[in-house]
């Protein structure tokens, strides 16, 4: 299994951080490079508990689906999706957000496992993990504008 952990810092309140973090609007615009689009289940607005999401996107030259569940959820400290369909043997994504003063620390801790034994670790290593970590801080900039330039107003 390996494991992605990375801090945030936001200069917003964990509720704005929060809501964000959840928008489907906002992941899809932090993920235009690989033109990723909710195609089923909750598809713009704020996911919740239970409710799940279809991604579309273009990874490695393939485009790929990925189904989620938010399995977890408590406002505003926490939530986890999990892989329901997908490329991953497993997938879980666990967000975190501490507020201090009114800077939200937002944690993401990824989860995952691939396929195909060696070789899937070998992807994994090589390429996956990396790609991973650099999608991830993509999305988490895109984040840290849009909870700031709310939290502005």
């Amino acid at each position: 299994m390996t494991t992605i952990y990375l801090t945030t810092k936001i200069n917003a309140s964990k509720k704005i951080v929060f809501d964000v973090s959840r928008n489907i609007d906002i992941h899809q615009q932090s993920a235009s490079k690989s033109k990723e689009k909710a195609i089923a289940g909750i598809t713009s607005g704020l996911i919740n508990l239970n409710e799940t999401v279809t991604w579309r996107g273009k990874h490695f030259g393939f485009y790929l689906t990925h189904k989620s569940r938010i399995s977890a959820m408590s406002f505003y400290d926490y939530f986890v999706d999990e892989m329901e369909e997908g490329k991953f043997k497993s997938f879980k994504h666990k967000h975190h957000f501490k507020e201090t003063n009114g800077v939200t620390i937002m944690t993401d801790l990824l989860q995952y496992e691939t396929p195909f034994g060696i070789f899937g670790k070998c992807f994994d290593v090589l390429f996956l993990k990396k790609h991973l970590i650099k999608f991830l801080l993509e999305r988490n900039k895109t984040l840290t504008v849009m909870a700031e330039k709310e939290s502005a107003y």
